[in-house]
């Protein structure tokens, strides 16, 4: 049985438990208001009967003195009797008011005597009610005992009781209702939170990037504010960390699909050489050589393809497994090496190179930074037409007070610029800003994802400044690696 209604209270809505709760807690101070009210009555009332007993005794022991016993009863239902205590065992005086079982009122003149308090107090039954004793000696060996019925307290008492009850009931009743009431207003704003908690949950987050609830605001105190405030920054957590994720998803579905597409051209490349391939060698031998030529160029931009994505997983990758391999190099000659390579396959396209220090040694994996300086000059010959100028700057940027300084690398043409659109877009692996551009002249479209990823590898960064008739990209390596450092 306990166990079921606690279950039952467990299923019940937090403000119903709290109007419960704070009806037990109303009940247990009304009952202890109620009992310390009826017991303070109760004294005041018997105080009062006991003085009134006092006033009755002083005019009594009056007609004691003069005529050796009480002459008149003072009101009805009272008892009044006078004992001579001299010998040790009390003996009443006649004639006397007293009832059939007048023990208890010989019991108190005993006890006056024996004990020598005067006057003596008590409360006890006669003929099955409650009576009040008082007990004075009102001159040496006679002693005067009245007993008045308590009765009228009683029935006092009990009607103080039933009113009690009956008022806090009334008010334990009200104080629930209207209480459960007050806190259900109170609670709505919890409410309004435990329902948007609840669309969270049937939300679906496949392809979300945003979730469409709130906590509104409304009334409840600081606390609630300061709760409503906690779960509403959460949610915008959850919406940034969904943004990132989707976005993470996206780029990944499109990198998946673009890779396929890479792949898939080369591939059928290699497919269809070999079928021209393995038909010239039975029908036409002359034509081997070259359909054989043609096979192995497409493997091997296959090959360059999956060395790229290959990179850019271990890049990815690096806090596990890094890519460089770093050893004391001259950015210089790096600079001079790329210029040298650049003139000799794009012999159309004029190349300055500028050079502001003639050695500059730094800490970096030689073939990497390379890499990233042959992906920036072939990206400004394939991207503009014949004759475009190129220019290549090596500077040194030492920073504010000499501290946190950089290699600074400039590669820029004068071809027509990057729109401003794809301006943001042009790092991201795949993308191309001609789509209709062939893949011959091109490229893949990863060369500067591999170059921006090499750059952060080294601790760099790559930046992209672009307008009609100019596009620069700069290439920054701290100076903290340089040799000795």
């Amino acid at each position: 049985m306990i166990r079921r209604c606690r279950q039952t209270y467990r299923r019940l809505r937090l403000g119903t438990r709290l109007a419960l709760g704070m009806g037990v807690l109303s009940l247990a101070v009304f009952a202890v208001v109620g009992a310390s009210l009826s017991m303070y009555m109760r004294e005041y009332l018997v105080r009062q009967l006991s003085d009134q007993m006092t006033h009755v005794q002083t005019t009594q022991s009056k007609d004691v003195a003069d005529y050796g016993s009480v002459q008149a009863k003072p009101y009805w239902g009272w008892y009044t009797a006078s004992y001579e205590v001299k010998s040790g065992t009390p003996v009443l005086r006649e004639p006397a008011d007293v009832p059939k079982d007048s023990g208890e009122l010989a019991a108190t003149a005993e006890t006056l005597r024996t004990s020598g308090t005067d006057p003596v107090l008590r409360t006890a039954p006669i003929d099955g009610n409650t009576y009040r004793l008082r007990a004075c000696e009102v001159e040496d060996g006679v002693v005067l005992v009245t007993a008045a019925p308590m009765d009228d307290i009683e029935n006092t008492m009990d009607r103080l009781v039933t009113v009690q009850v009956v008022a806090f009931a009334l008010a334990l009743l009200g104080l629930v209702v209207f209480g459960r009431a007050v806190l259900r207003r109170g609670l709505r704003p919890l409410s309004d939170m435990a329902h948007t908690a609840r669309g969270i949950t049937s939300h679906d987050f496949t392809d979300s990037a945003r979730l469409p609830v709130r906590a509104d605001r409304g009334d409840g105190g600081p606390e609630v504010e300061e709760l409503r405030t906690a779960f509403n920054t959460m949610l915008e957590h959850i919406d940034d960390s969904l943004a990132v994720r989707t976005e993470a998803e996206q780029r990944l579905r499109r990198f998946v699909a673009d890779a396929s597409h890479e792949l898939r051209t080369p591939l059928m490349s290699v497919r269809g050489y070999a079928d021209l391939f393995q038909y010239a060698a039975a029908n036409e031998p002359g034509e081997r050589d070259r359909h054989l030529a043609r096979l192995r160029a497409e493997a091997a931009r296959m090959g360059v393809l999956l060395d790229d994505l290959l990179l850019l997983a271990r890049l990815d990758a690096a806090q596990v497994e890094t890519p460089l391999r770093m050893e004391s190099a001259d950015l210089v000659e790096l600079v001079g090496q790329a210029a040298d390579a650049f003139r000799a396959g794009h012999p159309k396209h004029p190349l300055t190179v500028t050079e502001a220090t003639k050695a500059l040694s730094l800490r970096l994996d030689p073939l990497r930074i390379r890499q990233v300086l042959d992906n920036l000059l072939t990206n400004a010959a394939v991207h503009t037409p014949a004759g475009t100028a190129v220019s290549l700057d090596v500077t040194v940027d030492r920073g504010d007070n000499g501290v946190g300084g950089h290699a600074v690398v400039r590669v820029a043409d004068a071809g027509p610029g990057i729109p401003a659109a794809d301006q943001d877009r042009v790092f991201d692996r795949f993308y191309r800003i001609d789509k209709a551009r062939s893949r011959d002249r091109g490229g893949s479209g990863l060369g500067l994802a591999v170059a921006l990823s090499l750059a952060r590898a080294h601790g760099g960064t790559l930046d992209l400044t672009s307008g009609p008739g100019s596009t620069a990209f700069t290439l920054r390596i701290p100076l903290d690696r340089t040799e000795g450092r």
